[in-house]
């Protein structure tokens, strides 16, 4: 970076500013009033010059405490004007620090020496001009009015300044923000996809487990009750492995084109279907006519449905299964019950159930799971029709 587009340090700037103030103070009053320095005697000369070199000095540190610093220059400008020495540029420190204060101080106090101090100073001017005549009206308006004008300028720098962090911090937070909701937005993903590969995969697996079975069971005695139990573990692995396609094709960020459809409960039939010959005795009662669902709600009633389903075919044995569905203005409702002998203690609580449950609350729906009072084991879901 060129050397020249480089600032100074805080402490440089206030440095050269201050000699520059004290500089044009004792400069100026020389020039402009002579005959009256000549006149001065010995304490006089020291006191005049200490006064106005003290004052434009003091601004090094306007920065660093400014209200110090401007009660000294106020104090300072005062005694020089009540000692009767030479008028001249004397003020240009007080008009600076006036600002320095408004801009940079603590607003409390920068708001009580604008209110209090300014008038005080104003009334130490106006003093000086009736005990010291002659005074020119013409000076004595222009330095109260670049009092003021000094402190304005300092409250407008110090709302600017105030607006500006005020933008960075909202700035700031909105960024924050949004990478949170990111992160949010990732985890949920993460998880519907978890959820959509523990159903799809449970499901597949399960079914092919039983019909594995039957089929080592018949395979010697009737070869062709084990083809068709081959043909339905074919079935059930190429569609479990078509989902699982279209799931992670969602990881590798493909187009939707190609895809398979999102499964609804317009497969309801396919369900009952690969448990009765997984060997269950399935009844499905639908207490109306199911319309059309959201999308969100759809596929989430046939995941619980799915994966109801896969338990039953994993831990009841094989046993009556009755599959409700009913559909009322605001809710749908799905009931999956049997008379089997239920989940094992080590198995009641699976991620199945905590899934299931997961896809409920998250639409804004309830689902209970647990023992049948009459044996065997419920489960039951409730979904919204328009999801929360």
């Amino acid at each position: 970076m060129p050397l020249m587009s480089r600032r100074l340090p805080v402490w440089a700037q206030d440095a050269l500013l201050a000699a520059f103030v004290t500089y044009a103070q004792i400069s100026g009053t020389q020039r402009s009033a002579p005959e009256e320095l000549a006149a001065l005697d010995t304490v006089g000369m020291y006191g005049h010059a200490i006064l106005l070199t003290t004052s434009g000095i003091a601004l090094s540190m306007r920065r660093r405490y400014p209200v110090p610093v401007v009660i000294y220059v106020a104090a300072a400008s005062l005694v020089y004007y009540l000692a009767g020495y030479p008028d001249g540029p004397g003020w240009l420190a007080l008009f600076v620090a006036i600002y320095t204060v408004n801009a940079y101080g603590n607003e409390r106090y920068a708001r009580w020496l604008s209110w209090c101090g300014l008038p005080f100073v104003t009334a130490g001017w106006v003093l000086a001009a009736l005990l010291f005549p002659p005074v020119e009206p013409g000076w004595l308006f222009f330095r109260i009015g670049t009092a003021f004008l000094a402190a304005m300028m300092g409250v407008s720098v110090r709302m600017r300044r105030k607006l500006i962090a005020e933008a960075h911090a909202r700035a700031e937070q909105a960024e924050q923000t949004r990478e949170e909701e990111a992160r949010r937005r990732v985890d949920a993903e993460r998880l519907r996809i978890a959820r959509e590969v523990h159903d799809t995969v449970a499901h597949a697996i399960a079914v092919i487990n039983v019909q594995a079975g039957v089929t080592a069971h018949v395979l010697d005695k009737h070869p062709e009750q084990a083809r068709a139990t081959l043909v339905t573990i074919e079935q059930t692995s190429a569609r479990a492995l078509r989902e699982l396609r279209v799931t992670l094709g969602v990881l590798r960020g493909a187009d939707d084109d190609g895809r398979a459809p999102t499964p609804g409960l317009d497969r309801v039939d396919e369900l009952v279907g690969i448990a009765r010959e997984a060997g269950f005795d399935v009844t499905v009662e639908s207490h109306e006519v199911l319309r059309e669902l959201p999308g969100a709600v759809d596929t989430a009633a046939y995941r619980i449905l799915q994966e109801s389903i896969t338990n039953v075919i994993r831990h009841a044995g094989p046993t009556r299964v009755t599959v409700a569905l009913a559909q009322c203005a605001d809710n749908l409702t799905i009931r999956v019950s049997d008379e089997g002998r239920g989940p094992s203690e080590g198995n009641g609580g699976g991620r199945g159930i905590r899934g299931m449950r997961e896809r409920c609350e998250l639409l804004g729906g309830e689902l209970t799971a647990g023992p049948r009072a009459a044996g065997g084991f419920e489960v039951f879901a409730r979904l919204p029709v328009v999801p929360a």
